[in-house]
């Protein structure tokens, strides 16, 4: 009897999934837990966003528009370049599996990372490819031994900018240098779902690098704009590679409240304002408490923090989860002594810390 899969799909590691609130609070006996788990904007989405979800919840007999014709040319005016070279997506995840699906044949090599955003694995093995996966260098894409790992064979670079799950950005000298070294057919997709919280001077905006061969910029609604259980990202690119998405695309991908949302979102600035706001906060009171527990942690660019708790991670977790602070465990980054936190409110912050300080001491 023929195998039902193949290989490169029967070795596959499902995503893990995560409980919900309600069942962990069951679980434990416990109430009133908080989630610090998914790098989700704690303030939630903007008002004007809501308020259009609203208006438009008796159109659900509907299908979507399955070109977002409106969310494309407000993108497109926001960004300064035409509709043509805008793809929607199921978050930016679908943008990556379209990627993927168009591009890369059986046997040919995607270069990435580790850790870095664990989808571009599964999703390169998924489709016959092979992931071609470099360390980090000080928690940083090290673009150097990525360049040097480019072979004939080579498709796909994914580099995460800021990175997930360190916080870490490369800078612009360096990427610069790099993109020296790419050849002209490899196709390099920049994921910059938490580019928003950026303070760095020295981030290269991947937007600035569409123009210069088969670049793509990865973009997302989940983050700081607070929609993430609506699933709405979306790549910037040239027109040839846009095209070749859209090939590939199923119809009506991005559901109607997805996209009034995104469009009211984008025009609600004083939202975002206050979210980078809330997250620059937050992330100075982590680092002043856990710098008091003598916990050691990476500096992010991103709503989110790598902590080094010294010892069992998940363990952690787990005594964090029966206080309700949910946070993430990295085992599956091979960070086994590591949590990742990400930036809540300051009540949330607090919380976490206190949590923190009863199981640790």
């Amino acid at each position: 009897m023929k195998p039902l899969v193949p290989d490169y799909i029967a070795n596959l590691t499902a995503y893990p999934p995560r409980k919900p609130i309600e069942e962990v609070e069951r679980e434990y006996g416990i109430k009133g837990t908080i989630k610090l788990a998914s790098n989700e904007n704690p303030l939630g989405p903007s008002p004007k966003a809501i308020e259009a979800i609203k208006s438009h919840v008796s159109t659900l007999h509907r299908y979507p528009d399955g070109s977002c014709y409106y969310l494309k040319e407000k993108l497109a005016g926001r960004l300064g370049i035409p509709k043509s070279r805008i793809i929607l997506g199921n978050g930016s995840n679908e943008i990556i599996e379209l990627i993927v699906r168009a591009f890369l044949r059986a046997g040919d090599e995607a270069v990435m990372a580790h850790p870095a955003f664990i989808v571009y694995q599964m999703i390169v093995q998924a489709a016959g490819g092979k992931n071609v996966i470099l360390p980090l260098k000080n928690f940083t894409h090290d673009l150097e031994a990525m360049a040097g790992a480019i072979t004939g064979k080579t498709r796909l670079v994914f580099i995460t900018n800021p990175n997930n799950p360190t916080g870490t950005i490369v800078k612009r000298v360096e990427f610069e240098r790099f993109m020296k070294r790419v050849p002209e057919d490899v196709i390099v997709v920049i994921d910059e779902a938490y580019f928003e919280y950026v303070s760095d001077p020295e981030y290269p905006n991947g937007m600035d690098y569409i123009n210069d061969r088969l670049v793509v910029s990865l973009r997302t609604f989940s983050k700081i704009y607070g929609l993430a259980g609506l699933r709405i990202g979306y790549g910037v690119a040239s027109e040839e590679i846009i095209n070749c998405l859209e090939k590939v695309r199923q119809p009506f991908n991005v559901n109607s409240l997805a996209q009034v949302a995104a469009m009211a979102a984008l025009d609600d600035q004083g939202h975002v304002d206050k979210s980078v706001r809330i997250n620059s906060d937050g992330l100075s009171y982590l680092y002043g408490k856990l710098d008091g527990m003598g916990l050691s942690y990476v500096t992010s660019q991103a709503n989110f923090l790598l902590i080094d708790m010294k010892g069992d991670g998940t363990k952690i977790y787990q005594e964090l989860m029966k206080k309700g602070v949910i946070v993430r465990p990295m085992g599956i980054y091979n960070l086994n002594n590591y949590l990742r936190i990400t930036v809540g409110l300051p009540e949330e912050n607090k919380r976490f810390i206190e949590a923190l300080k009863g199981v640790v001491e």
